[in-house]
C-alpha cells in the first residue's frame, strides 16, 4: 500500500488518498476504523495528509461509499440501493426513515412517503444524490401497517363525515360513511378503525368508528383518547371482570400450608396517600436470637444498645401468582397490558380492581398472602442472612408518605432538603435517642436508618445519584387542575426504596450468582432462565460528547475505563453544580448520555444502581414482569428445571415495549393538564428558565409552577439563530445573542391549545 512521502513537493492528491481510502475500507468490509487505525494503517504522519484523509472520508460518506459510524470512525457502506426499516412521520411533512440495524434516520418528502405511519415498516429505494443536497429514501411498499386505528375528533356534514386526528397525522382527514358513525356527532372524541388505505384506485382514507369516547373537553373523554392514541386500554372486558369477582379472597387452612407466620410481627404499609393498591410491606423485629426487646405499640419504643443490635427485616410482597393463576383469562389480560398506567387524574390498572384494591392488596388489619424477603441486619445494614418464602402477614398500620415524614422530622433524623444532600449527615445534629415521640417511631426510625445505611453502601458502590422530581395536579372533582406542582422524594419514599432495592437484588443474585462448591474449581453450571432488569452502560461516544461539553463551560468529567469509575465521575459532576444555574444543563446532557433500562433474561447488571444483579420482584399488582419472577421463584424452590428463555425473552420484549408506551400516555395526560391549567394565565408574564433547545424555538419552563412551553424560533428577536446542538444553545447571527439550556428568562403566555396540548410563549415584553 502506497505510503505519504516525506517531501512536501511529493504530497498526496486527494485522488491518491481517496484510493489509499477505498482500498483500505475494502479490506476489511465489516470493520469501523477510527482516525487512528487509518492513520496508522496508512502510515499517515503530517498534519496536512491527516486533514485530507478526514476531507475526503466526509466526502466519501456524502457519496454513500462510506458510512459514517460516529465524529471521529466510518465503515464500508455495504448496504443496497433498497432496504427495509421503519418510517417516522412527522407533522410538518419532514418525514424519514431508520434502515434495519441503524440509528440514523434518511429523509423522506411528503410526496414520497405513500401514506406511511410512524411505526410502520416499510421498504424504501435510495434516490440519486444531488450536489448539495441531503441523502432521501422513497417508500416504495408499506410491509406491514404499526396500526390501523386512530383517534381524534369528529366533523359531520350533511353529506360526509370526518375524523380529524390530533397528531395531524395524514394531509387528509379519514373519512367515514354515514353509517359507520356509531351515532357520532360533531365534536364528539372518537376511535376509528381504517377499512381503507389510499392505492392507485382512489386516494382517500375510508374508516369506521370503533367507540365514542365523549365530547371533546370532557375530562373522561380526553383521558381515554390518550390511552385509546397508543393503543391502550380504558375499559376492562367484562369477562375479565366477572373472572376477577370469582376470587373471594377468603384464606383456608390448604392456603396456609407450607408458609411462615408473620401475623404477630409488627408491620405496615407505606404508600402515596391515595393509594388503594399496597402490593408492599415492611416488617421489623429484634432478630429472635437476641435479647433485647423493642416496644411494638404505644407512643414510644425502647431498645437495647444500638450498635450492637441485630433485626429481622421482612419485605412482604402481595401474592398475586397465588391467585391469577397462568394461562387464565384474568392472567391473559394482565400479560397484555403488562403494567398499570398512571394518568393524572386516575389509574388504569393492570389487574381487575376487585383483585388489585382488595383481595391482592396488603389492607391493614386483614390477613394476607404475600411473597416476602426476610433479611437478618446488623446495625449498619450489613446482610447477615436472608430467606425468601412465601408468608401469611397481617399489616398493623397503613401510612401515607407525608405522616411518615412528619414523624421522621419531629424526631429530628430527617435530612434538610434546603442544604446540600451531598454533603448531607445521615442524621441530623439535633437528632433525638429514644425514646421517641410518636405511634410506632421506634419501628420507622429504625427503618429509616438502616435505610440510609444501605443508601450509603449504594452510593459508595458507585450509584447513580440523580434526583427524580415528578410534576403533579391538584384536580377537582371534574379533573381541573387546580394547582401544579414538582413532587421530591424526601426520606419517607427513599425509605420504602432502598429496602424494595434491597429486595430485588437479593432475589436476583439468588437464581442468577451460581454458587460453588469447595470442590469445584470452576463454575459450570449454567443460571437458571430468570428476569433481570438491566441497564447498559452509557453510550461511549454520547460520553465523551458530553466531556466535552463540560469542558467548554470551565467543568471536568474525568475519564474512566470502569463502569464503577464512570458512575463516581458523573456523581462527582453533579455534585459540583447542584445547586447552581448550571444543574439543569448538565443534568439534561448527562441524562442524554444514559441507556434505557429494559427486560430481559440475559443478564448485564444494572449501571445506574451499579448491581450486578437485579430483578423487580415488589410490584406485581402493577408490572406483569414481577408476576413472572414470583413464578420462576416458586418453580425453582420447587426443584423445577429452568424455564423456556426463548418465552420469557418475548414476555421481556412486550413488557419493556408496553413500559414505553405507558409512560408516553402518562407524558400525555400531563401535557394536557398543564395547557388546560394554563388557560387561565393566557396574556401573564412569568420568571422561567430555558428547560429545552431545538432548532425550532426553546423550551421554557415557568420558575412559580413549573409548566413548560415553547417560544418558536419566528418569535425571537430580529435575528438569524443557528442551533449549536453540542452546547445546547441558539447562537444569533447578527447579534450574537445566545439561548442556552439553563438560562434565566422572562416569558409571556400567548396561547394555549388544549386539542394540540401545546402551551406557546413569547418573550415578555421589556
Amino acid at each position: 500500500m502506497a505510503r505519504e512521502k516525506s517531501s512536501g513537493k511529493h504530497r498526496m492528491t486527494k485522488r491518491q488518498v481517496s484510493e489509499m481510502l477505498l482500498s483500505l475500507f475494502k479490506s476489511q468490509p465489516e470493520r469501523t476504523f477510527s482516525f487512528k487505525d487509518i492513520f496508522r494503517q496508512l502510515d499517515l504522519k503530517t498534519h496536512p495528509a491527516k486533514m485530507l484523509a478526514i476531507d475526503t472520508m466526509e466526502e466519501m460518506a456524502w457519496d454513500d461509499t462510506l458510512a459514517k459510524v460516529s465524529d471521529n470512525s466510518y465503515r464500508l457502506n455495504t448496504e443496497g440501493q433498497v432496504q427495509e426499516g421503519r418510517f417516522i412521520r412527522k407533522a410538518n411533512g419532514k418525514n424519514s426513515f431508520v434502515p434495519d440495524g441503524s440509528d440514523k434516520p434518511i429523509f423522506v418528502a411528503e410526496r414520497n412517503s405513500m401514506s406511511a405511519l410512524t411505526g410502520d415498516r416499510v421498504r424504501v429505494t435510495f434516490m440519486a444524490r444531488r450536489a448539495r443536497h441531503i441523502r432521501e429514501a422513497q417508500v416504495i411498499k408499506i410491509i406491514e401497517r404499526a396500526k390501523d386505528t386512530f383517534v381524534g375528533r369528529l366533523r359531520v356534514t350533511h353529506d360526509f363525515a370526518f375524523l380529524v386526528t390530533q397528531e395531524e397525522l395524514f394531509t387528509k382527514d379519514i373519512l367515514i360513511p354515514k353509517k359507520k358513525l356509531k351515532g357520532g356527532k360533531t365534536d364528539d372524541m372518537a376511535v376509528v378503525r381504517i377499512t381503507q388505505w389510499p392505492d392507485e384506485g382512489h386516494k382517500n382514507i375510508v374508516g369506521e368508528v370503533v367507540d365514542i369516547l365523549g365530547k371533546q373537553g370532557d375530562n373522561t373523554a380526553e383521558m381515554h383518547a390518550i390511552l385509546a392514541q397508543y393503543g391502550l386500554p380504558y375499559k376492562y372486558p367484562k369477562a375479565v371482570e366477572d373472572a376477577a369477582k370469582k376470587i373471594s379472597g377468603e384464606i383456608t387452612e390448604d392456603d396456609l400450608k407450607g408458609r411462615e407466620d408473620f401475623r404477630d410481627v409488627w408491620t405496615c404499609t407505606i404508600d402515596p396517600h391515595d393509594a388503594k393498591d399496597f402490593d408492599d410491606a415492611l416488617s421489623i423485629r429484634i432478630a429472635p436470637e437476641t435479647s433485647a426487646t423493642p416496644a411494638t405499640s404505644g407512643t414510644s419504643g425502647k431498645s437495647g444498645n444500638p450498635s450492637s443490635e441485630v433485626y429481622e427485616v421482612g419485605v412482604h410482597i402481595a401474592d398475586v401468582s397465588h391467585y391469577v393463576t397462568e394461562g387464565s383469562i384474568i392472567d391473559r389480560e394482565a400479560q397484555r397490558r403488562a403494567t398499570s398506567i398512571y394518568l393524572v387524574d386516575r389509574t388504569i390498572p393492570m389487574l381487575p380492581e376487585h383483585l388489585c384494591n382488595f383481595v391482592c392488596s396488603l389492607r391493614p388489619d386483614e390477613d394476607k398472602l404475600c411473597y416476602s424477603v426476610i433479611f437478618t441486619l446488623d446495625s449498619e445494614a450489613n446482610v447477615k442472612d436472608y430467606r425468601i418464602v412465601h408468608t401469611v402477614i397481617r399489616s398493623n398500620r397503613r401510612y401515607a408518605y407525608e405522616e411518615v415524614q412528619q414523624l421522621l422530622e419531629a424526631n429530628g433524623v430527617a435530612e434538610d432538603l434546603s442544604a446540600d444532600s451531598s454533603k448531607q449527615k445521615t442524621q441530623n445534629k439535633k437528632s433525638k435517642t429514644p425514646p421517641y415521640e410518636g405511634e410506632n417511631a421506634w419501628q420507622l426510625i429504625t427503618l429509616d436508618r438502616l435505610a440510609k445505611c444501605l443508601r450509603e453502601k449504594r452510593m459508595a458502590g458507585g450509584a447513580m445519584q440523580f434526583e427524580g422530581e415528578e410534576l403533579k395536579f391538584d384536580v377537582d372533582k371534574d379533573g381541573k387542575p387546580t394547582r401544579c406542582y414538582f413532587k421530591r422524594s424526601k426520606d419517607a419514599n427513599k425509605l420504602i426504596e432502598e429496602f424494595m432495592l434491597l429486595a430485588n437484588r437479593t432475589v436476583a443474585e439468588h437464581i442468577g450468582k451460581i454458587k460453588k462448591s469447595p470442590k469445584q474449581k470452576t463454575k459450570t453450571q449454567k443460571p437458571k432462565t430468570f428476569i433481570y432488569r438491566v441497564h447498559d452502560n452509557p453510550d461511549p461516544q454520547k460520553l465523551e460528547t458530553l466531556r466535552g461539553f463540560v469542558g467548554r463551560i470551565g467543568l471536568k468529567l474525568s475519564s474512566s475505563s470502569t463502569k464503577g469509575a464512570t458512575a463516581r465521575a458523573l456523581n462527582k459532576l453533579m455534585d459540583e453544580v447542584e445547586g447552581t444555574p448550571r444543574q439543569k444543563l448538565v443534568q439534561t446532557a448527562a441524562l442524554r448520555a444514559m441507556m434505557k433500562a429494559k427486560y430481559t433474561t440475559h443478564n448485564i447488571g444494572h449501571f445506574g444502581l451499579a448491581f450486578d444483579y437485579y430483578t423487580h420482584f415488589t410490584s406485581p399488582i402493577r408490572r406483569y414482569p414481577d408476576t413472572m419472577v414470583h413464578r420462576l421463584l416458586t418453580r425453582y424452590q420447587e426443584g423445577g428445571k429452568s424455564a423456556n428463555q426463548k418465552y420469557y425473552e418475548e414476555q421481556c420484549e412486550h413488557s419493556s415495549d408496553m413500559e414505553q408506551v405507558a409512560q408516553q400516555a402518562e407524558r400525555d395526560s400531563i401535557k394536557y393538564k398543564m395547557v388546560e391549567f394554563m388557560e387561565q394565565h393566557v396574556g401573564e408574564v412569568f420568571d422561567a428558565h430555558i428547560s429545552g433547545i431545538q432548532s425550532y424555538g426553546i423550551y421554557c419552563e415557568i420558575d412559580e409552577n413549573h409548566c413548560e412551553g415553547l417560544i418558536h424560533l419566528r418569535d425571537l428577536d430580529n435575528d438569524y439563530y443557528e442551533f449549536d446542538e453540542k452546547n445546547y444553545q441558539l447562537v444569533g447571527r447578527r447579534h450574537h445573542r445566545r439561548y442556552q439550556l439553563g438560562d434565566p428568562i422572562r416569558i409571556q403566555v400567548d396561547y394555549a391549545d388544549l386539542e394540540k396540548k401545546q402551551l406557546g410563549f413569547i418573550p415578555a415584553p421589556a
